[in-house]
């Protein structure tokens, strides 16, 4: 089941990841090996989380990949399915 409008990754990583810690974004990029400007893109919503940043999170704050990977899923298809009705795609089903 789709959650109703999901936040972006991104928005969880701030709220409850750097804040709590008093974190810059300067330095969590550090900590995860990262860009600045890679994390600010995550952080600020016009990047998503790759396997890769998942892991990289998963390592630095204690949690899974695969939860960093679901909320990227979630946020993603909720996107897309605010243009469902613009797709054209034709039904194929077995008589």
């Amino acid at each position: 089941m789709l959650m109703h409008n999901p936040p972006h990754p991104g928005e969880v990583l701030r709220e409850l990841c750097l804040e709590p810690l008093g974190l810059s974004i300067t330095e969590a990029a550090r900590a995860l090996g990262v860009s600045r400007k890679t994390l600010s893109a995550i952080v600020n919503g016009r990047a998503g989380i790759s396997p890769e940043m998942a892991i990289r999170l998963s390592i630095a704050f204690d949690t899974t990949a695969e939860s960093w990977l679901n909320q990227q899923t979630q946020y993603d298809l909720w996107n897309a399915e605010q243009h469902r009705r613009e797709l054209r795609v034709e039904r194929l089903v077995v008589a």
